[in-house]
């Protein structure tokens, strides 16, 4: 098959139908030392599923995937499905700077027993759209399996075309999108060419705080980071916009937007370490995780950052009685 084939969906291939509901993006718990903590795993993971989640993301930018060797990786995608034993579709990230590095992440987790794999566009090298297209076309030779184009610009500096995506759907070399982007209007863009295509695409937003107006837009589905401390709530959510409760979704969306101010909360951190730092805080203040332990170069989170999370949890009545 050559690059600028069109190929047909493979029998393996989920059609973008089969996709959507509330899909977190899981932490990946460390023992103090920093190897894989799958204990904690697990009971995260029988959380969401517990909570009615409709697939759980592993090796994602909240499961510090960037932090990762490939032996690790490995770990992570064999204890996720293990754990998961079938319940839900599992997406892996196979994210990588280039697209020689992200096959070889496919067939890995290929191996493992995924049922969907997430990519961005290459990053460090500079490329340009014909470059972008092509990494997404070449992967989709290399699999049968769902793929989908994670758009989050802030981390690979290159921002995904709404017109390339939907395009790449109708062509079945996309099976969905994962939108980090922040960009709103780009968003909104999206999801009108998507359904003026005939819905090629499944399209998620990735952001916590605004999954009610993704759903009203015409989101498929959502992939929050804060769903590993609230998926009930998530749940919820799109519950109430299935059965058209604008009221329900509005007040629940409030409510989640108050929880997350735990990623403001930590003082002196930035990106990761205060974002997902703040998640596996929550969750370790909550019972759930023994350690808030972080990928290096990042440290966890301690003192009074850790009380000011806890203030919120409380408030929140997230904290066990």
């Amino acid at each position: 098959m050559t690059m600028s084939s069109q190929p047909a969906p493979s029998q393996n291939e989920k059609s973008a139908g089969a996709f959507g509901g509330v899909i977190p993006p899981l932490i990946t718990p460390l023992t103090p030392t920093g190897a894989l903590d799958t204990g904690s795993l697990r009971a995260v993971i029988e959380r969401m599923i517990d909570a009615g989640v409709h697939g759980v993301f592993a090796l994602g930018s909240t499961g510090e995937v960037a932090f990762f060797e490939d032996a690790m990786r490995e770990e992570i995608l064999t204890s996720v499905v293990e754990i998961v034993a079938g319940r839900v579709p599992i997406f892996a990230g196979v994210i990588d700077m280039q697209t020689r590095r992200v096959v070889e992440h496919i067939r890995r987790a290929e191996e493992a027993g995924v049922d969907a794999l997430v990519a961005t566009a290459p990053f460090y090298a500079i490329t340009g759209p014909q470059e972008v297209e092509h990494h997404f076309r070449a992967l989709r030779d290399s699999t049968a399996l769902a793929l989908f184009a994670y758009d989050i610009p802030v981390c690979v500096h290159t921002k995904l075309a709404p017109d390339l995506l939907v395009r790449l759907g109708t062509e079945h070399i996309i099976t969905g999108v994962k939108d980090s982007s922040g960009d709103d209007v780009s968003f909104r863009r999206l999801v009108a060419m998507n359904q003026a295509n005939g819905n090629p695409l499944a399209v998620f937003t990735g952001h916590e705080v605004v999954v009610d107006g993704a759903f009203l837009a015409g989101a498929d589905g959502c992939v929050p980071g804060l769903g590993n401390v609230d998926p009930a709530g998530y749940v919820r959510l799109y519950e109430a916009y299935r059965r058209g409760d604008w009221q329900a979704m509005r007040s629940e969306q409030d409510r989640i937007a108050a929880l997350f101010e735990i990623v403001f909360a930590p003082v002196g951190k930035t990106g990761p370490a205060a974002g997902v730092g703040a998640f596996k805080t929550a969750l370790q203040l909550m019972g759930l995780i023994a350690a808030n332990t972080m990928s290096s170069p990042m440290t966890a989170l301690d003192g009074e950052n850790v009380e000011r999370i806890r203030q919120i949890l409380q408030r929140q009545e997230m904290l066990p009685s």
